[in-house]
């Protein structure tokens, strides 16, 4: 799976217990609303905390507290599926303060260059999932083993790109040619916004998948929560590509 947290032992441990009560499609597509209204709430309290404070680098600290707590519930949430029922709407709430904190800086930089860029990049995440989903529900696209691995792989090697950023950074390097608005750092975002975009049709593979084996009910939980990472990533991604093109503008 190119999803992290929808791993082949979560999936196989699903299927091996016994529940009266099963996972179904629409049971996720309900718990995946659930979630999104989360991370808005989450989101427009840090957005109001911004642009009410009388120092805006005041959210920086939920902003934070968000990214890094949800990273750590997501870590508990792949290694413990059952406790999903729990923590998923946790990790909805501060993915949502973390979403809101940075979308606000990213709005209130571009305020001139590119005015809505938010709302923007919230339109195009939306547009994207939409015809991820039209394609799955088509089969326009084969969601079998061989996309499956084409797209791990993808997922993997921009895993390891992330990883080699931060490293570097850290040590004081900043590849400026990656990160400005130059035609290789649009290039390589328009490569990460796309295997984002494939990923979904593996989010939705695994739903349909699990709810036709009769997984138990707590993994419209997984599934849901599964989905919101994709969607979490790929709105992140869209933002970045929106904001350099808007410093091409500049």
């Amino acid at each position: 799976m190119a999803n992290p947290v929808l791993s082949e032992k979560v999936f196989n441990k699903a299927h091996s217990e016994e529940s009266t009560e099963v996972m179904t499609v629409k049971g996720t597509a309900f718990k995946s609303i659930v979630l999104i209204f989360m991370v808005l709430a989450g989101a427009a309290y840090t957005w109001k905390v911004f642009y009410e404070a009388i120092n805006p680098a005041s959210v920086t600290p939920w902003m934070w507290g968000g990214a890094i707590g949800g990273f750590i519930v997501a870590i508990i949430i792949s290694f413990k599926p059952n406790l999903a029922q729990y923590l998923a709407p946790v990790y909805a709430v501060l993915e949502g303060l973390f979403l809101g904190a940075i979308s606000a800086m990213f709005n209130q930089a571009f305020a001139e260059s590119a005015p809505g860029i938010v709302m923007n990049a919230t339109l195009l995440t939306i547009l994207t999932a939409f015809a991820m989903l039209i394609v799955y529900r088509t089969g326009l696209i084969k969601v079998n083993d061989k996309f499956i691995r084409i797209i791990t792989t993808a997922v993997g090697a921009i895993a390891l790109y992330y990883f080699v950023n931060i490293i570097l950074s850290m040590f004081g390097v900043n590849l400026v040619m990656l990160h400005n608005s130059g035609p290789l750092s649009i290039g390589i975002s328009l490569v990460i916004i796309g295997v984002a975009a494939f990923s979904l049709l593996l989010d939705f593979n695994f739903i349909e998948k699990a709810s036709q084996q009769g997984a138990p009910k707590y993994m419209e939980w997984y599934g849901a929560f599964a989905l919101m990472v994709t969607l979490i990533w790929l709105y992140l991604e869209i933002l970045k590509l929106l904001a350099k093109f808007a410093g091409g503008r500049e």
